[in-house]
This record gives C-alpha cells, sequence and structure tokens, in this order.
C-alpha cells in the first residue's frame, strides 16, 4: 500500500512552487506583485469640474476675508490702545499740511507709535465706513496716554487752544496795531493802519497762527454792526447827522472820562454845546492834534498848546474835528446815542476823580476854584509828607488856565467862545471819580460778544 504524501493547496500559479522546509511550509503565503503598467482613470463630467472650480474659490474668499479680518482686529487693537505720550502735551498742525505730514509729525513727536497705523485707520473709516474725518490745522491739547482714535478725533473735531488779544476802550488804530504787532502768536503782516475809530475795542480769541489783518477785519466788522444795529434807536433831536459823526463825538467822550455813570453827562454836555454853537474844548482833541495816533504826549497841556490851531483842537475850531480821535467803546457810542437829559455846558475836575457838571458859568467858575483849592492842599500834604503823592498836576504859569471872574450868562460864554483868546475861560478838565448813576435812556446795551 502506498502511502500518499499531503501537499499544501495552493493556487494555481503557485502550484509549482514547493516548500523547501516545514518551517518555511509554516510562513503565510506572499501577496502577488502589482501588475505593471498604468492604471487608466476613468473620466469624469464636466460637472464635477465646475464643482471642484468653485469649491477652490470659495476656499479662497474664506481664506481671505479671514486675512483681512484678522489684520482688520490687529489694526483696530493698535487704534484704539493708549499711545506713547506720558504726559499732556499741546501740537501744532501748521495750515496745508496732508495726511502723510501729520501722521510723520505725530510720530515724530512721540504721540503715536505708527504713522502707517494711524493713515490706514484715518482712510478706513474716512472711505470705508464713511466717516468725513478731515484734520484741521491749529494747535490742540492732547491727553497722556491719548489712543490714535482720541488723538484724531481731537484734530478732526477738537477746539484748538485759544489766545486772546484785548484791546482797551481809548487806543488810538495805530496803538491797536502796534499791539498786534507785538503778539507773538499771531502772524502776517498788517497791510494799512485802519481808520481811526473803525475799530471796536474788545476782547477777541484767535488761534496761533491767525493772521493779523484777519484780527483786524473782524474788530471793523464788529465796530460796523455795531453802530448800525443802534443808528436807528438813536435819540431824537441829536446835533449829529450821521454815524461816522456819533463816531467822531464817542472818541472824545471816551478819552474825557473813564467813568462808566459819567458818559452819559458828558455826552450831553457837548451836545448842549453843538446845539448853542459853543466850541467843545476838549483837552483831549489838542492832544490828538499835536502827536496824532501816538495816543501819548508826554507832558501836561500849555496854555500855548491850547492857543495852538490844529484841524483836531476843539478849543480853535468849532463843530468836531474831521475824525475820530481813538476807538471808542460800546458804552461811550451808547453814550452819544442816548446822551442823558440835563442842561449842562460845562464841567471840570472835582478832586474825587470825576467831574462836577454845571448850567452856568458862575457854577462853572465856582467848582474850578473849588478844583484849585483841592490841587493846592495836596501839593501842600505832599510837601509835607516829602514822599510822591498821586495827584493832578498843578499847572506852572506857563500853563495854568485863568479862572474867569467876572458873572456871564449862557449867552456871554457863547460871545467868548467865538474868540480863540477866550478858550481858556472855559476849562475843561479830564479826570476820573464815581457820580451819581445817570441813566443813558433805555436803550439796551449788546453784551460784549467777539464778532
Amino acid at each position: 500500500m502506498s502511502v500518499r504524501r499531503l501537499e499544501p493547496e495552493l493556487p494555481d500559479p503557485q502550484r509549482a512552487i514547493r516548500p523547501r522546509s516545514p518551517a518555511e511550509m509554516l510562513e503565510p503565503s506572499r501577496a502577488p506583485a502589482r501588475p505593471k503598467g498604468r492604471r487608466k482613470r476613468r473620466e469624469t463630467g464636466s460637472f464635477s469640474r465646475w464643482v471642484r472650480f468653485f469649491s477652490s474659490v470659495l476656499t479662497s474668499m474664506v481664506l481671505v476675508f479671514l486675512a483681512f479680518g484678522m489684520a482688520f482686529f490687529l489694526l483696530q487693537h493698535h487704534y484704539t490702545t493708549a499711545g506713547p505720550l506720558t504726559e499732556d502735551r499741546t501740537i501744532v498742525i501748521p495750515r496745508g499740511e496732508g495726511r502723510l505730514e501729520i501722521a510723520k509729525r505725530l510720530e515724530s513727536e512721540g504721540i503715536i507709535s505708527n504713522r502707517w497705523s494711524f493713515i490706514v485707520n484715518h482712510l478706513i473709516h474716512s472711505y470705508l465706513l464713511g466717516d468725513r474725518l478731515d484734520m484741521k490745522a491749529g494747535e490742540f491739547k492732547l491727553a497722556a496716554q491719548s489712543s490714535m482714535e482720541e488723538v484724531l478725533d481731537t484734530l478732526v473735531n477738537g477746539k484748538s487752544v485759544q489766545y486772546k488779544v484785548t484791546v482797551p476802550e481809548g487806543l488810538t488804530s495805530q496803538q491797536v496795531v502796534a499791539r498786534l504787532q507785538a503778539d507773538e502768536n499771531l502772524v502776517g503782516e498788517i497791510s494799512a493802519i485802519p481808520i481811526e475809530g473803525s475799530l471796536l475795542p474788545d476782547t477777541y480769541p484767535y488761534e496761533r497762527g491767525t493772521q493779523r489783518q484777519a484780527v483786524l477785519d473782524r474788530m471793523s466788522q464788529a465796530q460796523q454792526n455795531f453802530i448800525e444795529g443802534l443808528w436807528e434807536k438813536r435819540q431824537e433831536g441829536l446835533p449829529i447827522q450821521s454815524m461816522d459823526e456819533a463816531i467822531i463825538l464817542a472818541s472824545i467822550v471816551e478819552k474825557e472820562t473813564a467813568v462808566a455813570e459819567e458818559r452819559a453827562m458828558t455826552a450831553a454836555v457837548f451836545m448842549n454845546r453843538l446845539r448853542k454853537g459853543m466850541r467843545l474844548q476838549s483837552d483831549p482833541t489838542i492832544i490828538y492834534g499835536i502827536v496824532g495816533g501816538k495816543g501819548s504826549l508826554g507832558r501836561s497841556i500849555t496854555k500855548t498848546d491850547i492857543q495852538t490851531k490844529t484841524i483836531y483842537n476843539t478849543y480853535t475850531i468849532k463843530g468836531l474835528p474831521p475824525t475820530p480821535i481813538c476807538n471808542p467803546g460800546r458804552e461811550a457810542i451808547l453814550a452819544v446815542l442816548n446822551p442823558a437829559a440835563t442842561d449842562a455846558i460845562y464841567f471840570v475836575a472835582d478832586g474825587t476823580g470825576g467831574h462836577k457838571f454845571s448850567t452856568t458859568l458862575a457854577e462853572h467858575n465856582q467848582a474850578v476854584a473849588d478844583w484849585r483849592r483841592i490841587e493846592r492842599e495836596r501839593n501842600k500834604q505832599a510837601k509835607t509828607k516829602r514822599s510822591p503823592v498821586a495827584t493832578v498836576p498843578t499847572p506852572s504859569s506857563n500853563e495854568e488856565t485863568p479862572v474867569v471872574t467876572e458873572a456871564a450868562d449862557a449867552a456871554e460864554a457863547t460871545a467868548q467862545d467865538q474868540d480863540p483868546a477866550a478858550a481858556d475861560q472855559n476849562p475843561i478838565a479830564t479826570a476820573a471819580t464815581h457820580q451819581p448813576r445817570v441813566s443813558p435812556g433805555d436803550m439796551p446795551l449788546p453784551a460784549r460778544k467777539p464778532q
């Protein structure tokens, strides 16, 4: 009986392969080799190609939006983060500088950390977000650690640092121009000295770098608006025919007294003298006729000055001088347009800083005598104490105006007034005092607001 050897069943291709040992027979069979040659991909349809195209486009857009959103977030974070300023600072933005120049200035002065971030944020908010952010020129105050957002808001919406120039009542136009030229925060030249009396004294705010001529133009416009607003409301029957004449007389009133309560009475005295054909006999007109726009004579008025004829000397000319002698303030103009109700035609210093108003020449002579007595007493006290005393200088023999001793009525005073030699018989001294307030009328005084 023959013995049959058992052999493992193998796939047909490997039937000829016989294991060489029992150990090899126990090993697992090897995988068949990969067939040679390229396997052809099955052709896809056109629909699948479009799907893949749109998928790639959408993926790219998502990535772009994510990148843009991240960049915007970083820019916004940088835009709102506290800046490098360690203390409050003022910065001057000159006129004519553009976005790039302003950003460079801010970075160089340590106000922002990066100019390009500032510019990009300005463009985004101006054009993409619809905000109209136009940066202004001027001087601006920035707080410590101001963010780019706060800096930009200050340059766009903030008020620049305000300076002020004050023009007191009674200055001449030449003196006003000199004051503006001495102000270092103003720039530019003044083309010409304005006409006397054309500027309204007041306090005018302005920004650093403002043109001097622009400030002068504001003063002139303010004066024009003020007089035009009151001219139609003036008192009836005044012996002045135009707004120019009102300014001329107001300038004389302004220089005659600095006491607000006396302006209406002083204006009334001059109005009464104009009605009677008497000369105004105002000392400030003598000074202006000598020095003009310089304003100050630098010495006392002499008898020669009183008798010297100039086109402004109201001791030698009748009526009003040709132009104002200074720039009068609101109260002086108002007093001229609505003077007090009085028959007084004289006034002189009363020794207390104000004036004594008189209706007759006899009353006036007594007031002059009282004033001379006060002067003598003050000079005597000054010599006794041997210390300077602030008094009105006593006229010397060349300066003294003789006191009228003979009695005369208003008609005689008018007759004497026609003779220049008699001008010094009706002295009208200038001083300041507190007299009982005389209401200039019911005309309201507009508020002091710069135009």
